[in-house]
């Protein structure tokens, strides 16, 4: 069975499209990836790579096609646009061209933003007459007004005319969150295209590992990891930071980089948080696991937005897998999962003395009693979100429609 993926970020950049493609070639299946140019998080091309570089390579099996784009740079506005819009693009005439010269059995989107990459998709699958199943990772439009801050009603209605109509060309819409249910539904009768698909974590977060990290200050670890950006919300958890200012044993552990980091540090600075905030950077995913390992508690966040609300965020699913109880600061879904997996304690989004409070209640809690929360986090995921599960319900999904 030949497959092709259609995502604009791939490998060597760190996403679930890599586990997914890696995955079923290992499977025996016949991948290819039609994606972008590496650059993100950096915003500038990775190293080896450009626009005359390694457009066509095998990355473990897996035949990988690049198109063009315009580096997303810092993140602006208009530059973000011009990465979107442009890999669309030229996305969609390599995708024409690919479909003349090879013929593919199912096409598979994986989307998280833009939704603009399910537009290549579309022209295949409609070319080919070949099942397409679009992976929604991330809500559209509604992102574009929870992390995007869009309020303009022309953008907001031609997107929302691009989503009715992408998912109008799919013959399967796979769900990442059991909330985005309603959001989809609400655009069109969709309910008989809806598979709950979640995210599974990356194999290292459920693998003992050796890997040296630096040394980490000594105290009652709060962990975060991840993206440091506008939506997790770090006004918030650097207010409850500034609470627990003089509960010295009390350290913040941020391991990331984003559009927000430049903020937090000058929070620490300007509020003396040195002795219990501590912002790390960007370490590679191999090295997660000793980082996870020495935290007392990870921490989740997100904004009070709608969207949000409807999201169970990936990295849960990383904390659960490597067995590490969970602090979180959110709404909905995420939340209710927390509660479920009874994995740890959830206090309401934006909720910052709630999380103080609760951060130093779990500090004075038993070692067995973070470990039981661990546990439980850790079994759950291995009953429900384990990337053999996903893969083996994704095989099944296929290999369903290709019998029609």
């Amino acid at each position: 069975m030949k497959i092709l993926i259609v995502t604009q970020y791939f490998y060597p950049e760190d996403f679930k499209c890599n586990d997914m493609a890696f995955d079923l070639s290992a499977r025996g299946y016949d991948v290819t990836v039609l994606t972008g140019i590496p650059n993100y998080p950096s915003g500038s091309f990775f190293k080896g790579y450009g626009l005359f570089r390694k457009r066509s390579e095998v990355i473990n099996g897996v035949k990988v096609k690049r198109a063009l784009l315009t580096p997303r740079g810092k993140g602006g506005g208009l530059r973000l646009a011009l990465n979107y819009f442009s890999w669309a693009f030229f996305a969609s005439v390599r995708a024409f061209f690919l479909s003349l010269r090879y013929r593919y059995d199912a096409v598979i989107v994986h989307e998280i933003s833009p939704v603009t990459q399910g537009i290549p998709a579309v022209v295949v699958r409609n070319r080919q007459r070949i099942p397409l199943y679009f992976w929604v990772l991330d809500l559209w439009p509604e992102s574009l007004v929870s992390a995007g801050g869009v309020t303009n009603t022309y953008v907001l209605s031609f997107f929302g005319k691009m989503v009715r109509w992408l998912y109008n060309n799919s013959d399967q819409i796979l769900i990442s969150s059991r909330g985005f249910e309603q959001s989809i539904l609400e655009k069109g009768d969709y309910r008989n295209k809806l598979i709950y698909f979640p995210n599974w974590a990356e194999d290292v977060f459920s693998e003992h590992t050796d890997v040296q990290i630096p040394a980490l200050p000594v105290g009652f670890r709060v962990m975060f990891a991840g993206n440091i950006g506008v939506s997790q919300d770090f006004d918030h958890i650097m207010q409850a930071a500034l609470y627990l200012k003089a509960v010295k044993h009390i350290k913040f552990i941020l391991i990331g980089d984003g559009r927000r980091k430049p903020w937090v540090d000058e929070f620490v600075r300007e509020n003396g948080l040195q002795e219990t905030v501590y912002c790390l950077g960007r370490f590679p995913l191999e090295t997660m696991p000793a980082f996870f390992a020495a935290a007392d508690v990870m921490l989740l966040s997100l904004k009070d937005e709608l969207i949000f609300n409807l999201t169970v965020p990936a990295k849960l699913q990383a904390y659960m897998a490597a067995g590490k109880p969970v602090m979180g600061m959110l709404n909905g879904e995420g939340a209710a999962l927390i509660a479920e997996a009874r994995c740890g304690i959830a206090v309401p989004a934006g909720a910052s003395r709630d999380l103080a409070d609760k951060i130093t209640e779990l500090s004075e809690m038993q070692k067995s009693q973070l470990c039981d929360m661990g546990m439980n986090g850790k079994r759950y995921y291995q009953n429900n979100f384990t990337k053999d599960l996903c893969m083996d319900h994704l095989v099944k999904i296929l290999e369903e429609r290709r019998g029609e």
